[in-house]
């Protein structure tokens, strides 16, 4: 069993501190360079807040070692989402800046492809930075799903919600918190999600394309949760029905020092 080491706290505020004052002044350059309005700013003001205290509190409750590089990339991705979703707040009383939106969440789509591997290159990948990640992935599809709703329907908003509907399920049914193996096609399902969204977003095709292109997406995101909901079903604590195959072993994706800790 792991046995947690002393840790200053203290050495986390400036990252976390200075991640919402750089948001900030993002909020305040759009409000310079678009006009951005009252709207998106509180919006992004409150995100701001919201994305330090809930870090904070997640940091001093299981973090042992410092904020690392991969989590000061992963903070860079959530300033963005914030000026996003700051933009697409102001969107309902005007016309959204769209090649400014369209940058910052493509900006921060790419990013989510470099934190990964800085965790891995400086062998500094944790569950909390994993989830931190995963948390700010969902947030900017839920936002993008609200921008292209506007155009499309309603209806967009069940790619965004999909995710937070599955961790509501799962507080009913605790098999639904299981392991899952890795799988390539999740992953690839759900960066394709952004990307779809970016391109609906951006205006740069016919809405008859965006939207079958947005349906095109949702599908897939339903036939992934379908199966990651069937596999946990059956890997599910006392099932009788047949064992699923067995997945490839999930990496120890924890620091080398955590590792140690831990023991055999």
């Amino acid at each position: 069993m792991a046995v947690q080491g002393h840790y200053d706290t203290r050495a986390l505020g400036p990252d976390t501190t200075a991640g919402m004052g750089v948001q900030l002044l993002v909020l305040e350059v759009l409000c310079r360079v678009v006009g951005l309005g009252t709207a998106g700013w509180l919006t992004g003001s409150a995100f701001a807040v919201v994305t330090w205290a809930v870090l904070t509190l997640a940091l001093r409750r299981s973090w042992t070692g410092p904020f690392g590089p991969a989590n000061r990339v992963t903070l860079a991705r959530a300033i963005l989402v914030g000026g996003v979703t700051a933009l697409v707040a102001d969107s309902f009383d005007r016309r959204a800046p769209v090649a400014v939106l369209t940058a910052l969440a493509t900006v921060a789509l790419i990013l989510d492809a470099v934190d990964g591997q800085v965790a891995r290159r400086t062998d500094t990948a944790t569950r909390l930075g994993a989830r931190f990640d995963m948390e700010v992935d969902a947030f900017l599809i839920l936002v993008l799903c609200v921008y292209v709703a506007m155009p499309l329907g309603v209806w967009v908003l069940a790619i965004g919600l999909m995710r937070y509907a599955f961790v509501a399920a799962s507080w009913a049914w605790p098999w639904l918190r299981g392991e899952l193996p890795p799988s390539m096609a999740r992953k690839t399902v759900a960066a394709l999600q952004g990307i779809v969204l970016v391109v609906a977003g951006a205006g740069i095709v016919p809405r008859e394309v965006a939207g079958a292109a947005v349906a095109g997406a949702l599908a897939l995101l339903v036939w992934s949760f379908g199966r990651d909901v069937r596999w946990l079903w059956r890997a599910r604590p006392g099932s009788r029905g047949e064992a699923p195959t067995c997945p490839r072993a999930v990496p120890d994706r924890r620091p080398a020092r955590e590792r140690a800790a831990a023991g055999s």
